[in-house]
């Protein structure tokens, strides 16, 4: 019987490329939260895939971007920091996006060996996908895989590829565990997508939200913004936005649960580092 092999790899990228829409694919499980707001990941959140030989932990990670706010400071630390001392990191590129600037300076900076993944190859076009796998074909990279997290192409062999690349190891998690997110913060991470759902394009990066009371099955979630005007944004009118986003959330939540909303206006949050600090960010 072979020795049981284990190890870690990160997802870095420019926000919005499809890390955590693979993520959850891979996993086959919901356990990053996805919208088509840039920066919608704002922490390390790690996905388990297990099978009989080998244990894949997977990091998703912030999108690297020029910041302009201390919150944008922090996440392209948080992604950084998920680069070192892990077994595989894979470039994810979207197949749609020119390679930009951004890119090129996630590409200078990968360790040797890494993988690039190019995504959303089920919304491309073959030559979108050349382009992609040309330009990046000078980079001291292992392999190239064009792949697909809404449709799963392209998966399975970019894990299998995974697989062979990890060390001989531990079971770092228990069998049955997909993902070490906690339960409060998982919960306060799908408001927050159902919020960036409604609310107007210029309102996402202004959001925060946060578990402030957990005694179950009654929990209290805060949903932090920047200015009055944003509170009436997120509240809608009479109340609409708001009622909207806790249906959605119950929807996705055990029936017993009854989960209260409340909007707080934290003036300038994302600028000030230790308010970002302070909302776990």
């Amino acid at each position: 019987m072979s020795e049981f092999r284990s190890g870690f790899v990160t997802l870095v990228g420019r926000p919005n490329a499809g890390k955590s829409t693979l993520l959850n694919r891979i996993v086959d499980h919901k356990v990053s939260i996805v919208s088509d707001k840039p920066q919608t990941t704002r922490t390390q959140v790690r996905g388990v895939l297990t099978t009989a030989d080998v244990q894949l932990i997977f990091v998703d990670t912030p999108g690297i971007h020029k910041p302009r706010t201390a919150l944008g400071t922090s996440l392209n630390a948080t992604a950084n920091q998920a680069t070192t001392e892990v077994d595989v990191v894979c470039f994810v590129l979207d197949a749609t996006a020119p390679y930009g600037r951004g890119d090129a300076f996630i590409a200078d900076r990968l360790p040797a060996n890494s993988v690039v993944v190019v995504t959303k190859a089920d919304m491309a076009s073959p030559e979108q996908i050349m382009r992609q796998l040309q330009l990046t074909s000078e980079l001291d990279a292992d392999s190239w895989f064009p792949v697909s997290g809404v449709t799963g192409e392209g998966v399975p062999e970019l894990v299998d590829y995974l697989h062979s690349r990890m060390p001989k190891g531990p079971h770092f998690y228990p069998d049955d565990v997909i993902t070490d997110v906690p339960d409060a913060f998982w919960v306060a991470e799908l408001v927050r997508e159902q919020l960036l759902a409604v609310t107007r394009e210029e309102l996402p990066h202004s959001i925060a939200t946060r578990v402030t009371e957990w005694e179950w099955p009654r929990v209290r979630c805060e949903i932090i913004v920047e200015r009055d005007s944003q509170k009436g944004i997120v509240i809608g009118k009479g109340g609409e936005n708001l009622k909207h986003v806790g249906i959605a959330v119950r929807e996705q939540l055990p029936e017993e649960v009854y989960l209260e909303l409340f909007v707080k206006v934290e003036k300038n949050w994302q600028h000030r580092a230790e308010t970002v600090e302070r909302f776990g960010y």
